[in-house]
């Protein structure tokens, strides 16, 4: 350190190692086109997976792959130091693309069940993943300047929320060290350059629900000697729709969407089965808690009064915990982070979606963050404010949601490196 230099202590020195060390983001910026062009469905990532595993490789970390599925970890040991542990999802959706890119994706893959579907990165995984590699690569280009371990996990199946129990079942302990700190953010519909983060509740706890209701066949003429499953199954729809406004504690946050229902092949034909997903997001446990009891009431006893067959099938077939933001961990990120974003770094609402990657933290007792970042076209989203239709932006999970190219790397790739570099050993 020369004599000009800023002390670790000064936010200016952090701003310094990341103008210094921040990698070229060209080749970043392929991979990100690459990888939105080429998606791969949860449990499918392993295209994926090699490009990542070979860039760690070639920056010479400590790698594993095929953890619980296609999962891969980076190791980055730089002497004595806190472990942080960063973290970026890989897996897209089953959507067709209509944003019309030159690098939109037109690829169709077979699902877990064997159906062959259309896929697309409409949640920004393509930027974690991208974001993530450049930021190791800026870590690592600074460890002259810092000391501890960088554990960079990049997971699967994050979109079945079960990708980061795969990995830990897989035994990610034995592979890589255990965190003190585990780090990840997510590319949401804000403004590109923005950085939001907040403490304490930020993502709902997300249970899903595999439902059959079991009728009796017959010809659609003939509805007096059937038992018609569609029938129960409509009302069950009209019913849970009371659940969030009759049994849940105004104030408190609750969800309860069903997404698919499917029953019957033919106009004259009464089925003998109807299957429903549904899907329930909470915060609270009690909250969580009554809404699961309410579903299970309403399904059975609307089967019972439409004389069903036999009990309805109600199994969970999918579970995460809520993403609570430790208060001091974002405390000391905001020390950092408002230096160096200024008026860029804001706190807006918590949007109602669901991730399973506090599971990592969890399951060795460690404090956990995620923040969000902005991929929405700086003059895009202003005029959107101007004319009060920001809601009509495509997001997350939409067939248009394509995140501006950059600023959106940029600031994810400084966000997640200066995050690191909060609280690994400054030199």
């Amino acid at each position: 350190m020369t004599q000009t230099d800023p002390s670790p202590e000064d936010p200016n020195h952090l701003k310094g190692l990341l103008n210094k060390y921040r990698p070229d983001l060209k080749p970043f910026e392929e991979i990100y086109r690459h990888l939105h062009s080429q998606p791969e469905l949860s449990g499918e990532e392993e295209q994926t997976a090699k490009i990542v595993s070979d860039h760690l490789n070639a920056l010479g970390l400590d790698v594993h792959t095929k953890i619980g599925g296609h999962g891969v970890a980076g190791v980055l040991e730089n002497g004595p130091g806190p472990k942080i542990l960063l973290r970026a999802d890989m897996d897209a959706l089953p959507l067709e693309e209509k944003t019309g890119l030159p690098y939109a994706s037109t690829r169709t893959m077979k699902d877990h069940a064997g159906e062959e579907k259309p896929v697309m990165h409409a949640c920004g995984h393509d930027s974690h993943v991208a974001t993530l590699l450049a930021s190791i690569e800026l870590l690592t280009a600074a460890r002259g300047h810092w000391s501890g371990t960088v554990i960079a996990i990049f997971q699967p199946a994050e979109e079945h929320l079960d990708g980061a129990q795969a990995m830990l079942d897989d035994g990610l302990w034995e592979k890589v060290p255990k965190p003190d700190l585990v780090l990840a953010q997510h590319v949401m519909r804000m403004r590109a350059g923005n950085v939001n983060i907040r403490a304490g509740r930020l993502l709902t706890a997300a249970d899903s629900f595999d439902i059959r209701i079991h009728g009796r066949g017959g010809h659609g003429s003939s509805p007096q000697s059937a038992i018609d499953p569609i029938v129960i199954g409509s009302s069950i729809v009209v019913k849970l729709q009371a659940i969030v406004s009759r049994e849940v504690t105004p104030g408190e946050l609750a969800v309860v969407s069903v997404g698919s229902i499917n029953s019957g092949f033919a106009s004259n034909i009464i089925p003998d089965f109807l299957d429903m997903q549904i899907s329930v997001r909470t915060f609270d446990d009690d909250v969580r808690k009554r809404v699961h009891t309410a579903i299970r009431r309403i399904v059975e006893g609307e089967c019972l009064a439409g004389g069903a067959v036999e009990k309805p099938s109600i199994k969970m077939v999918g579970t995460t915990p809520a993403t609570v933001n430790d208060e001091e961990t974002v405390k000391a990120l905001k020390g950092t982070f408002a230096p160096y974003f200024g008026e860029r770094l804001i706190e807006m609402e918590r949007p109602s979606a669901s991730e399973d990657f506090s599971l990592l933290a969890r399951d060795v007792g460690a404090p956990y963050v995620m923040w969000m970042f902005g991929g929405i076209d700086e003059k895009v989203w202003d005029d959107a404010v101007e004319k009060g239709t920001v809601d009509e932006l495509p997001g997350n999970h939409s067939p248009y949601f394509a995140p501006a190219i950059q600023p959106t790397l940029k600031t994810g790739v400084d966000a997640m490196a200066l995050g690191a570099l909060t609280f690994l050993k400054l030199k």
